[in-house]
């Protein structure tokens, strides 16, 4: 299988996909970067049921993020429409979560910015990391028990960072 390099993702996807969007942060950079660590990392673990793409979003949580939060903000919900394929995502709109990166990136955004998520310090990983849990994390997967969700993420950025100095906080 191929893989689309830490580096790449970082620069091709998430930062053009913030840069089309109006946003310049590391701190968002470095959190979505982690996000789609971890939830590669969960789905190697097979800890948790794996939602679709490299964020691993759920279908309940795409219609979700359209019906309750895009909806009610016609220039937000219209900005991200014009990132997802024209045809395809009105006849298969969750296909878009793992054919298009740019707009898996944005919805992984908007479901952080929907839960009002208060960014740490970029080089903060165990900040970027509690976010994660709070703001993405099902409750229902993480219960209780949160951190090993933490210790998922801190040890999935790690990792990327050994793998890619470039991306060291």
């Amino acid at each position: 299988m191929m893989s689309l390099s830490t580096s790449s993702l970082n620069q091709f996807v998430i930062q053009h996909t913030l840069k089309a969007m109006g946003i310049c942060s590391k701190a968002i950079e470095n959190l979505l970067l982690g996000t789609a660590a971890a939830q590669e990392s969960l789905m190697h673990q097979s800890e948790i049921s794996m939602g679709i793409g490299v964020y691993g979003i759920s279908k309940e949580t795409h219609c979700r993020l359209w019906d309750d939060y895009l909806a009610l903000d016609p220039d937000l919900a219209s900005e991200i429409r014009g990132l997802a394929s024209q045809h395809e995502f009105l006849k298969h709109p969750h296909i878009e979560l793992a054919t298009n990166l740019a707009y898996a990136t944005a919805i992984t955004w908007m479901i952080y910015k929907r839960s009002g998520v208060i960014l740490p310090h970029p080089d903060d990983i165990e900040g970027l990391a509690q976010c994660w849990v709070e703001h993405f994390v099902k409750k229902s997967d993480a219960g209780d028990a949160k951190q090993p969700f933490l210790d998922t993420f801190v040890n999935s950025y790690r990792k990327m960072e050994q793998d890619d100095p470039s991306l060291a906080a």
